[in-house]
């Protein structure tokens, strides 16, 4: 276990409520306000700045690190976001999120709230046929084909989208980036 000194405290403090309050604040609204992601961002610019400079690399803590980091995370999901398969809020909280993180920590984070993400929506759908039938849940978690009188449906809006939308996106993450953290706590800071 790593001394427990000012840095460990603010990296901890500070990563634990944000991906707390962004975990909550999804489920609640389904949304990832810009006013909770954006400070983070910038906060943990600072924190790179204060606590590690520009460091030694990609791989080492540091400002040169939170950067690859942010371009992977952010990247990402900037990516998945323009194909339709997220929001903006997602891809605002993994740019944040990166930074403070660092880029190996990002990766893993990605990955690990992939199978989150898979498995959590295995089980809801799997309990909704098990309580509502599967022909309910087909007309609850999937957009329509046609109409009754047989004309194409109307496009589909951002709020019908994301009603129909089975799990948010950020609780996977907080469980992923705690899962990584306390893996990797014994090094700190070397993640």
């Amino acid at each position: 276990m790593p001394e427990l000194s000012l840095q460990l405290i603010v990296y901890l403090a500070c990563v634990g409520a944000f991906t707390l309050s962004t975990a909550i604040t999804d489920i609640r609204i389904k949304k990832i306000p810009n006013k909770i992601t954006l400070p983070v961002f910038g906060t943990g610019l600072l924190y790179q700045a204060l606590f590690n400079q520009l460091g030694e690399g990609v791989g080492k803590p540091g400002l040169i690190d939170a950067a690859a980091a942010f371009a992977t995370g952010f990247g990402m999901m900037w990516v998945l976001w323009m194909i339709g398969g997220g929001g903006g809020g997602d891809v605002k909280l993994m740019g944040a999120l990166s930074v403070w993180i660092g880029f190996k920590p990002t990766c893993m984070v990605l990955i690990l709230s992939t199978i989150f993400v898979i498995l959590g929506t295995v089980g809801v759908m799997f309990f909704s046929v098990l309580t509502q039938g599967l022909f309910r849940t087909k007309e609850v978690y999937l957009a329509g084909g046609q109409t009754p009188n047989g004309l194409p449906p109307a496009a589909e809006t951002a709020v019908k989208r994301q009603a129909r939308r089975v799990m948010g996106y950020a609780p996977p993450v907080a469980l992923a980036t705690w899962v990584i953290v306390l893996w990797k706590l014994p090094k700190f800071p070397g993640f």
